[in-house]
C-alpha cells in the first residue's frame, strides 16, 4: 500500500535501537526521509547506514532530550536541510521491577521528564513550523498501562497516561491547522533483548524451554490479550506509518491501541 510519505521528513526519537529503529526503517521504506535520533553516535549512524543500504534516505541527530541544550541540538540537526513534517516521540524508559515501596518522589519526576517532557521539548521546537505550513503529524509512543495500570511501576503508568492526555490536548490546540496529534498505546512487544530475558524467565517458571513454547503462557500471565501473543516490532511501526500518512488526516486526538486487545493488567 502506498501511504504517500515520499518527500516527507520524519524525526523518530530514540531510534538507534529497538522499536524506534524499526519505526525509522518502515517509514524510510515508505519513502520518507528519516532522521535517526539517539545519544550514541555510533549506534544511530549504524541504523542510518542500514536504511541507506536498503535504498532509503536517513540522517542522524544526536542529543540528550532530557536537557534544553540537547533538544536544541536535535532540532537543529533534524532541520538543517529542511523542516520536519512528522515527529514521532518514541523516547521512553520503564522499570518493571519498581513498585510503590521502591519509589520516591524524585523517581517519579525523573521518569516523567524522560517520558513526557522530552516530547514537550521537541513539540515546542518543531510544531510551530508545521502549523505555519498547514501540514504535520505528531505521534506519541506510549503504553497500554497508561489506561490499564498495574500495581507495579506506577510512575510509568502515570507518565503514559500523561502522554495520552498530551496528545489529546495538542490536537485541540492544533484544531483546523492541518496538523494532527495522536498517541499509540503499545502492549507487550518482542525485541531481541526481551525475547532472551523472557525466555530465561519462562524456563525458570516452568513454562517451556523454547520461545515458541513459552510465549503463550507468558502472554496469559504477564500481558493478557485477545491475540494470545506479544506484538512484533513491525506491527507497531506499521501503525505509526499509517498515522503519519495523509490518509490519516481525519484522525486526531486519539489513542490507537496496538496491543492485541490487552484486557487486563497483572496484579503485580
Amino acid at each position: 500500500m502506498e501511504l504517500g510519505l515520499a518527500g516527507r521528513k520524519v524525526l523518530v526519537t530514540g531510534s538507534s535501537s529497538g522499536l524506534g529503529a524499526e519505526v525509522a526503517r518502515v517509514l524510510a521504506a515508505e519513502g520518507a526521509a528519516v532522521v535517526v535520533h539517539g545519544r550514541d553516535q555510533e549506534r544511530a549512524e549504524q541504523v542510518a547506514k542500514e536504511i541507506v543500504a536498503d535504498g532509503g534516505k536517513a540522517s542522524v541527530a544526536i542529543g540528550d532530550l532530557g536537557t534544553e541544550e540537547g533538544a536544541d541540538e536535535v532540532a537543529r540537526a533534524a532541520t538543517v536541510d529542511g523542516p520536519v513534517d512528522v515527529l514521532v516521540n518514541n523516547v521512553g524508559v520503564f522499570e518493571p521491577a519498581k513498585g510503590w515501596a521502591d519509589l520516591k518522589a524524585a523517581d517519579w519526576a525523573r521518569l516523567y521528564d524522560v517520558n513526557v517532557l522530552t516530547s514537550v521539548r521537541l513539540i515546542e521546537r518543531l510544531v510551530p513550523a508545521m502549523r505555519e505550513r498547514g501540514w504535520g503529524r505528531v505521534i506519541q509512543i506510549g503504553s497500554v498501562i497508561g489506561s490499564l495500570p498495574s500495581a507495579r511501576q506506577p510512575h510509568y503508568g502515570a507518565s503514559n497516561a500523561a502522554r495520552e492526555n498530551l496528545a489529546a490536548s495538542l490536537a485541540r490546540e492544533l484544531s483546523g491547522t492541518g496538523v494532527t496529534s495522536n498517541a499509540i498505546a503499545v502492549g507487550g512487544i518482542v525485541t531481541p533483548a526481551a525475547e532472551e530475558s523472557l525466555t530465561a524467565l519462562g524456563r525458570k517458571q516452568g513454562w517451556g524451554q523454547t520461545w515458541e513454547e513459552i510465549e503463550p503462557t507468558l502472554t496469559r500471565e504477564l500481558a493478557p490479550n485477545n491475540i494470545g501473543r506479544l506484538g512484533r516490532l513491525h506491527e507497531i511501526a506499521s501503525a505509526v506509518a499509517y498515522l503519519a500518512s495523509p490518509g490519516a488526516a481525519y484522525i486526531t486526538g486519539t489513542t490507537l491501541h496496538v496491543n492485541g486487545g490487552w484486557y487486563d493488567a497483572p496484579a503485580a
